[in-house]
């Protein structure tokens, strides 16, 4: 049987703690899939494009991981891609809570498709995107917190908005 897994989120940018699940999502699943949200419900630093291209830069060494983009349910995008279970990543109490309901959510909506929540390690469960985007606005060194593509990436998206 081949069983894969949906990883979906804005990815804006990808994080050590993201690609801490990854690695250990894509030794349980065959196939694990980084959906990266086309529209999401908030404004992003990188383009959808640019927001995929260094998701695939950065997962380029994992043989079962792929890289795509979903717009609407993900349940939708799951069902399409033969997908039956969906991963969240967990940092804190307040990430379940949202998660939890979602969760809930996509049992009533799609009940084949389970969700699996995963913890980052603990040296990076108190990382997120909006963080890494605001030091990294302020000059701050995000080398701790995301890959060095992504911190070329960042260096180069606020070069260009300050016009340097």
């Amino acid at each position: 049987m081949h069983a894969s897994a949906v990883y979906a989120g804005t990815f804006d940018p990808l994080t050590l703690g993201h690609i801490d699940l990854i690695e250990r999502t894509a030794k349980i699943f065959d196939l694990l899939i980084l959906a990266v949200a086309k529209t999401p419900p908030k404004d992003t630093l990188f383009t959808i494009e640019e927001r995929l291209a260094l998701t695939r830069e950065v997962t380029g060494g994992y043989d079962n991981v792929e890289v795509d983009t979903f717009d609407g349910l993900l349940i939708d995008y799951a069902r399409k891609r033969g997908a039956r279970v969906l991963v969240r990543g967990i940092r804190a109490y307040s990430d379940f809570e949202y998660e939890f309901r979602m969760a809930l959510t996509n049992r009533k909506l799609a009940p084949e498709i389970e969700t699996l929540f995963m913890m980052p390690k603990e040296s990076q469960s108190y990382v997120n995107s909006s963080m890494v985007r605001e030091i990294a606005s302020l000059g701050g060194d995000v080398s701790g917190f995301v890959s060095a593509e992504v911190v070329e990436a960042l260096h180069r998206k606020y070069a260009e908005s300050s016009g340097e």
